[in-house]
C-alpha cells in the first residue's frame, strides 16, 4: 500500500510541475493548495477503507500533508493578488522534488510495515487484552543512575468471557525484540482457554515504556553485542562471553521469576498490590477479572530465542512450572561452567515436558556437531530430560518463529527469513504450540510429536 500510494502522489507532484511550469506564482499557489488537499483526501479516503490494517503507518504521512495544505492554502491567500511574475521552472522542479522526497519519507513505515492485523483463531472465544507495569522494589535498574527500580511492562491476553480455569502461559520476547512478536500466537491460546503473558524486558526489548510514560529503547551495547555473537562465522564463546550472557540470563530468569510469583500473590488475594502500576480503574479491573479465571496451578512458559532459553532456565529452577517450549533458541541456561575453554553443561536430566522448534540448518549443524567439537547444548539436554520432544522445519531461519514475516517481511529477511510462506507455517506452529500445551496443561488431545528419545532411536 505504501509503495501505491507513493506512486501516485509522485504522479500528482510531477503533474503539478508540469501545470505549474512558466506559470504566475499566484497560479502555482493555488495548484499547490489544491493538489495537496487532493493528496491530503486520497490519503485519508484509504486509511478509511476497512481493508486497511495498521493505520499509525500512515500517521507521518497525514501530519505532513496538513501542513502542506495550511502553509500553501494560507500563502495562496495571502499572495493571490499582486503576484504578477512567474515562477522559474528550475523552483518549480527543485520543490516537486523536495514533496516527492519529504513524502516518501513520511511513508516509510508504510513501506516497511504490511496491513497484517492478525490471524484468524480456532478457539471459541473472543479475546481482550490489557496491560500493566509490574515494580520489582527489591531490584534497582542497573542501566539508570538516579536509584530507581526494576520495571517490567506486562502485556495480557485472555478470553472475554465463558472461560474459566484458564492455564496461564508466560512468552519472553528475543535479543531486542518486542512483547507483540508473537502476538498470533498468544490470541490463538487465549481463544482456546489460555491465559497469556507477554513481557517486555527493558533494554533488552526493541523499546518499551515505563511508569513515567518514558521511551525505552534497547541498550545498544546489549544490542551490538548480541548480533556479534549471532553473526560471525567464526565466533567462539570466551570466557567473557560466557559472563556476559550468564548476566543477560541472570537478569531475564529475575524479570521472569518476579512476574510469575506477583501473578499468583495477585491470584491468590484476589487484590493488586503496589507492585502494580496501571493506567486507570478500569484496566485494574480487567487484570483482575483474567487473573479471576487464570488456574495458576498450571503454568506453561515459551520464548524466542534467548526468551526461550530463558524459559528453558526457569523451567529447571521453579517447581510450580508444568511445561515449557523453547521457539528456536540456544539453551543457554544449561551453560554452568567455563574451564580452560570449555563449556561445561548442566548435567541434572531436565526435570518437566520440554519442548524444543527449532529452524532445520541449525538444527542439522548441531545435531551433527558441526558447530562445536562438544555436543550441543540442546540435543545434550533433549537426551538428558524425562520428557523432551524436538521439530525442526525446513526451509525456515530464525524470524520464521515469530510475526515479523507478516507485518515487515523485509526486516525479517534481513534479519533471518527462510523460503517458507509464512502465512502457513506460523499458524503450523501455532498449532503445534497449542496441541502441545493442550496436552500437559490440560490434559487433552495428543501433542502430535515423537517423544525425542524416539527420534534419536530412528537417527
Amino acid at each position: 500500500m505504501g509503495v501505491v500510494l507513493f506512486a501516485v502522489f509522485a504522479a500528482i507532484e510531477i503533474l503539478l510541475t508540469m501545470l505549474s511550469c512558466t506559470k504566475y506564482r499566484s497560479l502555482w499557489y493555488r495548484n499547490r493548495a489544491l493538489f495537496s488537499g487532493a493528496e491530503l483526501i486520497i490519503l485519508l479516503l484509504v486509511i478509511l477503507l476497512p481493508v486497511t490494517g495498521q493505520k499509525w503507518r500512515f500517521t507521518g504521512c497525514v501530519i505532513i500533508l496538513g501542513i502542506r495544505l495550511a502553509v500553501s492554502g494560507i500563502t495562496y491567500f495571502i499572495k493571490r493578488r499582486g503576484s504578477a511574475k512567474e515562477k522559474t521552472n528550475a523552483k518549480v522542479i527543485v520543490g516537486a522534488v523536495m514533496s516527492i522526497f519529504l513524502i516518501g519519507f513520511a511513508l516509510f513505515p508504510a513501506f516497511i510495515f504490511t496491513g497484517y492485523s492478525g490471524l484468524k483463531t480456532t478457539g471459541q472465544y473472543n479475546v481482550k487484552e490489557t496491560q500493566a507495569i509490574l515494580i520489582d522494589k527489591s531490584r534497582l535498574e542497573a542501566h539508570e543512575n538516579d536509584g530507581s527500580n526494576r520495571e517490567i511492562p506486562i502485556h495480557f491476553y485472555y478470553p472475554e468471557s465463558g472461560a474459566a480455569d484458564c492455564p496461564l502461559v508466560l512468552f519472553a520476547h528475543g535479543s531486542f525484540g518486542y512483547y507483540q512478536s508473537n502476538s498470533s500466537l498468544y490470541f490463538e491460546l487465549a481463544s482456546n482457554g489460555y491465559v497469556v503473558a507477554s513481557i517486555d524486558h527493558p533494554y533488552y526489548a526493541f523499546f518499551t515504556k515505563d511508569t513515567t510514560g518514558k521511551t525505552i529503547i534497547v541498550d545498544f551495547a546489549f544490542m551490538q553485542t548480541a548480533v556479534n555473537m549471532q553473526t560471525s562465522s567464526d565466533y567462539t564463546e570466551t570466557e567473557e562471553d560466557f559472563n556476559t550472557i550468564c548476566e543477560w540470563m541472570s537478569i531475564r530468569t529475575a524479570d521472569e521469576n518476579f512476574v510469575l510469583d506477583t501473578i499468583k500473590a495477585a491470584k491468590n488475594s484476589g487484590a493488586l498490590d503496589g507492585a502494580w502500576y496501571t493506567k486507570s480503574e478500569n484496566a485494574k479491573a480487567e487484570i483482575l477479572g483474567a487473573l479471576e479465571r487464570t488456574d495458576t496451578e498450571k503454568i506453561g512458559l515459551m520464548g524466542h530465542s534467548i526468551g526461550g532459553a530463558a524459559a528453558v532456565q526457569l523451567g529447571r529452577e521453579r517447581s510450580d512450572i508444568t511445561a515449557v517450549i523453547d521457539i528456536d533458541g540456544t539453551m543457554l541456561g544449561e551453560h554452568i561452567s567455563f574451564n580452560d575453554g570449555e563449556i561445561g553443561y548442566n548435567p541434572e536430566p531436565y526435570p518437566i515436558p520440554i519442548l524444543s522448534l527449532d529452524n532445520a540448518r541449525t538444527w542439522a549443524a548441531s545435531y551433527v556437531g558441526e558447530k562445536r567439537e562438544t555436543e550441543y547444548v540442546n540435543t545434550y539436554l533433549l537426551n538428558n530430560a524425562v520428557d523432551s520432544r524436538e521439530a525442526h522445519f525446513d526451509g525456515t531461519e530464525h524470524m520464521d518463529f515469530t510475526d515479523l514475516p507478516l507485518f515487515a517481511p523485509a526486516l525479517a529477511k534481513m534479519l533471518g527469513k527462510g523460503d517458507v510462506d509464512s502465512s502457513e507455517f506460523i499458524p503450523e506452529i501455532n498449532s503445534i504450540i497449542l496441541n502441545y500445551f493442550n496436552y500437559y496443561l490440560k490434559g487433552e488431545g495428543e501433542p502430535n510429536i515423537e517423544p525425542w528419545n524416539a527420534q534419536t532411536a530412528e537417527n
